[in-house]
């Protein structure tokens, strides 16, 4: 074994067993581990292999020159790939889910649905084809985005959207940890965006400890503060397109940790959430039309 390392390299074999690791964390350790561990092997490793691989490739090419064949450049080589491989899922060129259960991510919560009109699921569900841009994330692994049509339309006037300035209430009962409008709402299809979330409202919800995330609300419109204590049915603020958004939409999910206070907001165990008292399944997919029982 002494002299395999010799062979391979120290460095080599401790970036190996890191990446090992991260993979073991992501699949069989879970929680809050598993999240930051996905998070490295998509968004950090990716960028350390490639810069392994050009620093790999100049000295092919001197080796090359020389004549000189190397076996450790090879295997160097390959543990660089293997950092980079990631980044095709993080880029959707491989869709892939984070890899966890809604049976396993417990505690999950059924509450209500946050409108009260006829409504599309943008994207959502547990299987990443319907829930793309969420369930490959772990905080986001079973988030919605609702819109209302007309939707896709192209339009840069927030206004041509039915969802827009929409009336959006409280799910659950809990306490708002966090809330704010102040950020301006944005043209659909531009990317000047302030924040990822925009405006939202944070919820802890008062039978799990876990949080509630409403983003993307339209500025000046939140009339809930941090401190009050809310019901199902309280109204929380309107629909907007503030933050990383497309055009007009609400982003609702359900995660663990408190939001204010993680480092990122990829940085959480998402939850599942399912939604009581409308025409479809609980855990409602892409395209489905939601008629709330109000």
């Amino acid at each position: 074994m002494k002299a395999v390392i010799r062979k391979v390299g120290y460095i080599k074999c401790i970036s190996i067993g890191f990446l090992l690791l991260l993979w073991i964390s992501v699949f069989l350790i879970g929680g809050i581990v598993a999240t930051y561990s996905w998070t490295l092997l998509k968004l950090v490793l990716p960028f350390v292999g490639i810069l392994g691989l050009l620093m790999n490739l100049v000295i092919f090419i001197i080796l090359l020159f020389k004549r000189i064949k190397s076996l450790k450049l090879a295997f160097n080589v390959i543990v660089n790939i293997l950092m980079v491989i990631p980044i095709l899922m993080t880029m959707n060129m491989i869709p892939f889910a984070y890899p966890n259960t809604a049976e396993h991510a417990q505690p999950s919560v059924t509450v209500y649905f946050p409108l009260k009109e006829q409504t599309v699921v943008g994207w959502g569900g547990n299987n990443v084809n319907d829930n793309l841009p969420h369930a490959v994330w772990s905080s986001e692994r079973w988030a919605y985005d609702l819109l209302i049509e007309p939707f896709n339309i192209n339009s840069d006037n927030n206004e041509d959207y039915g969802i827009w300035n929409k009336l959006i209430y409280s799910p659950v009962s809990g306490l708002v940890i966090s809330a704010y409008d102040g950020e301006d709402d944005i043209t659909p299809g531009s990317e000047d965006f302030k924040s990822l979330e925009g405006n939202y409202v944070y919820i802890k919800i008062e039978e799990t400890n876990t949080y509630l995330l409403l983003n993307h609300l339209k500025k000046d419109s939140v009339i809930v503060k941090v401190g009050d204590e809310v019901k199902p049915g309280d109204l929380l603020g309107r629909v907007g397109n503030s933050g990383s958004s497309s055009e007009p939409h609400l982003h609702i999910h359900h995660q663990r940790q408190n939001p204010i206070k993680t480092i990122h907001p990829v940085l959480a165990e998402g939850l599942p959430l399912y939604f009581k008292d409308i025409n479809v399944s609980s855990m409602p997919r892409k395209g489905e039309i939601i008629v709330p029982n109000y």
